[in-house]
């Protein structure tokens, strides 16, 4: 099965606090249907220091956002779109645009 959603994808963000937010995909989890989006859902976190020299303090990162919060973002036609699926003619399984009708 060909995932929605890709490592170094450009994607929207469409609910939450963070709508209408442009990012990169930094980690996918397809069985929890899970994703990080560089620069989106940044959460507080108190982080103690575990080794000698290292910072502890409060520190911004990103949480995971539900997959279906994203849109991914079509390259050839610079607008969020919907994904489908397409068997290759080497048998390979592709994702292509809904709108535009171009692999990605």
């Amino acid at each position: 099965m060909v995932a929605r959603v890709k490592k170094n994808d450009t994607v929207v963000v469409l609910h939450g606090r963070d709508k209408g937010r442009q990012g990169t995909v930094v980690e996918v989890l397809p069985k929890k249907n899970k994703i990080i989006v560089k620069g989106c859902g940044l959460v507080t976190r108190h982080v103690k220091a575990r080794k000698q020299g290292e910072a502890g303090g409060i520190k911004k990162q990103e949480s995971y956002l539900n997959m279906c919060q994203v849109m991914p973002i079509c390259s050839s036609c610079s607008k969020p779109c919907r994904v489908n699926t397409q068997v290759s003619e080497e048998g390979a399984r592709v994702r292509m645009c809904n709108r535009c009708k171009k692999v990605f």
